[in-house]
């Protein structure tokens, strides 16, 4: 198996994101976006999903948090799709439910190739530190357009917004990591009857 590894850069007149990333690392993360909370929960992707992840973003703050949350997701997105490749031997697919106090959240991703987001998290508050959960919605947006995954994201219950994002997020890193996984019954494998994803 090839090193599944990317490395992409995205500049426009509002961010400047690098992204470098290993699919089959050991969960470690250097994160710099501007944003404390934001690098809290890409933090809980590189954690629970075993991937290595340098995220490195200087955006337009003094505005808000929106450009850089979303261009954040596009980049990481972008990196995802080089990483995966031709996706011979992939799961495709990955599931989990995490629980975070009395909070629990739900996801399941495919790695389809076609983009799609159903996302429903009933957030108890606006903002969590200065991380607008508005933005969250734009994270995954801006991911799934650019990975080409079919993504479903419900928090099923919880009460505190930290811990509804966080078990959003942790949930989203588990389901990563099965459906990154090489399959070992159907090596060279796509897991589709097209023959391609």
């Amino acid at each position: 198996m090839t090193d599944r590894i990317a490395n992409v850069s995205r500049n426009t007149a509002e961010t400047q994101i690098t992204v470098a990333l290993n699919l089959d690392g050991t969960g470690t993360a250097k994160l710099s976006t501007g944003i404390g909370f934001f690098d809290h929960m890409l933090d809980q992707i590189a954690r629970h999903g075993l991937i290595d992840l340098d995220i490195q973003a200087k955006g337009d703050l003094h505005i808000d948090g929106h450009h850089t949350v979303e261009d954040v997701g596009i980049t990481l997105g972008q990196a995802m799709a080089q990483a995966v490749g031709d996706k011979k031997g992939l799961r495709r697919y990955g599931h989990a439910y995490v629980p975070l106090d009395e909070a629990l959240s739900r996801v399941v991703i495919d790695f389809s190739g076609r983009p799609g987001l159903v996302m429903h998290v009933p957030f108890t508050s606006g903002m969590i530190g200065g991380f607008d959960t508005q933005l969250t919605y734009e994270f995954f947006q801006g991911f799934v357009n650019h990975a080409g995954v079919s993504l479903h994201i419900d928090n099923l219950r919880g009460d505190n917004a930290h811990h509804q994002c966080e078990t959003v997020f942790k949930a989203f890193a588990r389901a990563l990591r099965m459906a990154l996984e090489i399959d070992p019954r159907a090596p060279g494998l796509i897991a589709s009857t097209k023959g391609s994803l």
